[in-house]
């Protein structure tokens, strides 16, 4: 089966203990390590992860990639094969913002055996997207 996708709402979930999805981030990501599944994370969810501690600093920015490198596999590129995918999922699903669809389409490139995230309104768009509750 292929790697797991993830949003950065889910490692945003992980990150602070505080937000309403912190403890379904965590069971999603313990469960696809449990069944051997790689991790990936888009390198634009990658940087939406990393703008809050840049608000904060270098040491928060320090501290963020390493937890990110923790916990992620491989932050997959953003190249023109996924911005294709990105682009045909934006015309298609007009309501779908373009964050989003490069998600979404990172899913489609790697063959993803599942696709996380904390936004109900990716549902219908990839029969593999999961949402974390």
């Amino acid at each position: 089966m292929g790697p797991v996708v993830v949003d950065a709402s889910v490692l945003l979930g992980v990150l602070d203990p505080q937000d309403a999805h912190h403890s379904a981030s965590v069971q999603s990501l313990r469960l696809a390590r449990s069944r051997g599944r790689q991790i990936y994370l888009p390198a634009s969810a990658f940087a939406e992860v990393l703008v809050g501690a840049s608000r904060l600093g270098s040491e928060a920015i320090r501290r963020t990639e390493a937890f990110v490198d923790s916990v992620v596999d491989t932050v997959h590129p953003i190249d023109r094969d996924v911005t294709k995918i990105a682009a045909a999922l934006r015309a298609r699903h007009k309501s779908l913002r373009l964050p989003d669809a490069l998600v979404l389409a990172v899913g489609r490139v790697t063959d993803a055996s599942a696709i996380l995230t904390a936004d109900s309104r990716w549902r219908g768009v990839d029969r593999r997207v999961q949402v974390v509750r």
